[in-house]
C-alpha cells in the first residue's frame, strides 16, 4: 500500500515518501505564493487554493497568512472566514462547514506520533536516509461555529453545529453542538439557545 494512501487511512506511514514530500513541497510553495499577494488579489488567490487542492465553498476567505501542510486534505463550506495565521496540518482529512468564523493563530492538526519512542524515533532506511512514522486522525468543524484566536484543534475531533470555543482553548475531544467551551484541556462552559 501507497504511503498516501496509509496517511489517509490514519495508518503508520512514513513522511519522507517522495509522493509525500512532493506534494508538501508543493503546498509549501503554494502558501508562500499566497500569503505574497495583496487582500484585493482575490482571484489569484482562489486560484492557488485550487492548485493546492483546497476545496473552498462560495464567498469563504482566508485572510492569510496561511500554513498548510498538503490543502489536498481541506474542505471549506461556504461563507467561512479565517484570519491571520490559520494553519492546518492536513494529514488527515480536515473539514469546515459553512458560517465557520476562525479567529487569528488557529492551528488545525491532525498529525498524531506514536508514544513509544522506539516507534517514533528516527530510524535508517535501506537507502542509508533516516525517517520516522507518524499516523493521523481526521478534524471536522461544524457549521456555524466561532473558533477564537490562538484556539489549537487536535487530531479526531469534532466540533459540533453552532459552538463557539474560546480565544487560546486546546480541543483535545469532542464538542457537542451549541456549547460555549474552552480552557486547556477545552471544556463545556455553557450551552447556547439558538432560539
Amino acid at each position: 500500500m501507497a504511503e498516501l494512501e496509509k496517511m489517509l487511512k490514519g495508518e503508520l506511514y512514513d513522511p519522507s515518501d517522495d509522493t509525500l514530500l512532493m506534494l508538501r513541497h508543493k503546498a509549501h510553495r503554494l502558501c508562500q505564493e499566497y500569503n505574497a499577494l495583496k487582500d484585493t488579489e482575490t482571484d489569484k488567490r482562489l486560484t492557488i487554493l485550487k492548485e493546492m487542492g483546497v476545496k473552498l465553498g462560495k464567498e469563504s476567505y482566508l485572510q492569510g497568512p496561511i500554513y498548510f501542510d498538503y490543502g489536498t486534505q481541506i474542505s471549506i463550506g461556504d461563507f467561512s472566514y479565517a484570519n491571520f495565521n490559520l494553519t492546518i496540518l492536513d494529514t488527515c482529512p480536515v473539514s469546515i462547514g459553512n458560517n465557520v468564523f476562525i479567529g487569528t493563530g488557529v492551528s488545525i492538526v491532525t498529525p498524531l506520533h506514536p508514544l513509544k519512542y522506539k516507534e517514533r524515533n528516527l530510524y535508517q532506511k535501506g537507502d542509508g536516509s533516516y525517517t520516522d512514522k507518524e499516523y493521523g486522525a481526521p478534524i471536522t468543524i461544524k457549521d456555524n461555529c466561532w473558533i477564537a484566536s490562538n484556539v489549537t484543534i487536535l487530531p479526531g475531533v469534532t466540533i459540533g453545529s453552532g459552538s463557539v470555543i474560546g480565544a487560546g482553548s486546546v480541543v483535545t475531544h469532542d464538542i457537542p453542538d451549541n456549547v460555549v467551551a474552552a480552557g486547556n484541556p477545552c471544556k463545556i462552559i455553557k450551552e447556547i439557545d439558538n432560539k
